[in-house]
């Protein structure tokens, strides 16, 4: 009985998907993350549109994964990319079995088992690569464009197999044209590989070039995945709940689409900051350096049989360098962001690991016996070696990526609501202190008396749109777009406000921005401010700290990405800012006690906090 289903049924195929899926759920972080997590929940909660170009595709995939019957609304998105991670990983295994000689055939002298495993040994090496691991687990559109990536790969290998054996399948070409419109929609970067793409087609031939009919009908296929756009417009009309830069008009459709709400100065580039660029793509790091060595051998044995294979591995990694560190050159405190644009290529990389593998494993069992490599022993030695890999990556990252206990997002947006009063105006600045917060709002319904006013967002017309009931006769709408600035507009916006409502800042905006026009109080980690008290020095409020949860900032998990060290540092902040208002206006004991708790949550802060003691006189 077991025999029949594993011939039905390919194992390894089955291993490749469900040991990633399992680890990316024991890893999988249990609510909202800090960067764009709260943003994106929001809008595929809504069916709505993110920030620029949108992802109208990722949000329409994940959406039906909010309606399991388990978990909190993000948990469950959370799952879509697990899953589509897992989906990836199967492409990279299908993906060397197709690069192996002869497909799924591999003679007398190699069992199946050999090929199958090395195939099994990539997946699981690009399942733990740090990279796509710390997209897997939280909300993130990367890995669903891994997985169309290997797939249209995987087409175009057939639609060349099919050419060679003197058949013409265009239908895969079609296919390929299909998804790479279809994943504009997950995230443009899709668009990096298109040269590589094509190069897998015409390098069968030139006169290629010259089938008109064809080449039309692929660009209407494009078209047609490319329309999952109009996702946009047509739920703009029905105002979702998140609706960024409202797309109902072709300008703003445009705006959204071309990434027109981000402009930037480019930094002056220098040798030092080029070189941080370009290590952006860190293969090394991603696979140790044994994986660049299986990774190198991969590439040469391939040369033979698989030149344009590898000619259009390099032509992903040339055109994405081109664009990612020529074009964009990211300021060096954001180059981390463009690291995610790589994932695909490590699928790639695995799967030419993958193949050097295998040649190498080859080598060292073509002197053993056919009958031997049959025998129990020798499946298990040979799938030791093969593991050996991945065990390694997988042990190097699992600490570190291990999220399951990542509350600090969730308990720094609830503490945020918890500091303020009833109808409280906050205006947040950074998008990691804002977004949190509209997931939580919108989402779970949390704190709907409140108005979350996102500081460099009042600039756009579309924005003060969305709150009819605060901008709609606002003297913000007579200032042209292009001569506001985000500190201007806060400032009107703080003034219209604060005669009629509590007006609260929270941590970042208290340190973007002067208001020495206003009083100011500190309730934990947010600040009122006082209309008419500029002179005056507020005590902090402390007694909402009582009302905080503490397991974001004492959790001792493994796992930290830049904004959720900001957010433990920001605790720590605004206990050492309270504690030192309290030295200065006479409150030594409760004063010191802030600092010492302060040291308590950032222990970098300890050589601070002692400085501050001794200048006060309090041991």
């Amino acid at each position: 009985m077991f025999s029949s289903f594993f011939r039905r049924v390919d194992p390894f195929a089955v291993l490749a998907v469900t040991v990633p899926l399992a680890i990316y759920l024991l890893t999988l972080a249990p609510s909202v993350t800090f960067f764009d997590s709260g943003e994106f929940i929001t809008a595929i909660h809504s069916l709505g549109t993110a920030h620029s170009p949108g992802y109208p595709f990722f949000v329409n995939y994940a959406k039906p994964f909010t309606w399991l019957p388990f978990g909190n609304i993000a948990f469950r998105v959370n799952i879509a990319t697990a899953v589509s991670a897992a989906a990836a990983c199967y492409g990279a295994y299908l993906l060397v079995l197709v690069m192996l000689p002869g497909g799924d055939a591999y003679g007398a002298a190699m069992p199946r088992y050999v090929a199958r495993g090395c195939a099994l040994a990539a997946a699981l090496a690009f399942a733990f690569s740090a990279r796509l691991w710390l997209q897997s687990n939280h909300d993130k559109p990367y890995p669903l464009v891994s997985f169309i990536v290997a797939v249209v790969f995987w087409a175009l290998l057939r639609f060349r197999t099919r050419y060679d054996e003197g058949e013409e399948c265009p239908h895969y070409v079609y296919l390929g044209a299909f998804l790479c419109g279809l994943a504009t929609g997950a995230h443009q970067t899709i668009i990096l590989m298109l040269p590589s793409f094509a190069w897998l087609i015409i390098s069968k031939g030139w006169r290629l070039l010259g089938r008109v009919k064809e080449f039309l009908i692929a660009v209407a296929f494009g078209l047609l995945g490319f329309a999952i756009q109009l996702h946009m417009p047509i739920r703009a009309l029905k105002n979702p709940l998140l609706n960024w830069g409202d797309p109902r008009t072709l300008d703003q459709f445009l705006w959204n689409l071309l990434r027109k709400g981000y402009p930037s100065e480019p930094p002056v580039r220098d040798l030092t900051l080029l070189w941080q660029q370009l290590s952006a793509f860190n293969v090394p790091s991603e696979f140790t350096w044994v994986g660049i060595g299986l990774l190198v051998l991969g590439l040469v044995v391939s040369c033979r049989r698989r030149r344009d294979e590898v000619i259009a591995y390099f032509l992903g990694i040339g055109t994405s360098l081109v664009v990612i560190v020529g074009h964009f050159n990211a300021q060096a405190d954001l180059i981390f962001l463009t690291e995610e644009f790589f994932t695909p290529l490590y699928l790639l990389s695995a799967v030419f690991i993958g193949v050097g593998l295998f040649w190498l494993l080859r080598r060292a069992v073509d002197s053993i016996q056919v009958e031997k490599l049959t025998s129990v022993p020798i499946k298990v030695l040979v799938l030791v070696f093969t593991l050996m890999l991945p065990g390694t990556i997988c042990a190097l990252n699992y600490y570190e990526n291990d999220q399951h206990d990542n509350y600090v997002a969730f308990d720094y947006a609830t503490n945020t609501f918890r500091s303020l009063p009833q109808n409280t105006a906050l205006f947040t600045w950074g998008d990691s202190g804002a977004f949190p917060l509209w997931y939580l709002q919108g989402v779970e319904r949390m704190r709907e008396d409140l108005d979350l006013l996102h500081t460099p967002h009042l600039v756009f017309r579309w924005y003060l749109d969305a709150f009819p009931h605060l901008f709609g006769q606002s003297m913000l709408r007579a200032v042209p777009e292009d001569a506001q600035s985000a500190e201007s507009a806060l400032k009107m916006a703080v003034a219209e406000q604060i005669g009629r409502r509590p007006v609260f800042i929270d941590f970042s905006t208290r340190y973007s921005l002067p208001f020495a026009e206003y009083g100011m109080q500190q309730r934990g980690i947010a600040y009122r401010l006082i209309q008419g008290g500029k002179d005056t020095v507020y005590p902090p409020d402390l007694s909402v700290w009582g009302l905080y949860s503490s397991r974001g900032y004492t959790s001792q998990m493994g796992f930290r990405d830049l904004d959720t060290g900001k957010a433990i540092l920001i605790y720590a902040m605004a206990r050492l800012e309270g504690g030192e208002i309290l030295l200065r206006t006479g409150y030594r004991s409760p004063g010191a006690e802030e600092l010492r708790l302060a040291a308590a949550i950032a222990p970098e802060l300890r050589g601070q906090v002692e400085q501050m003691l001794g200048a006060y006189g309090v041991r």
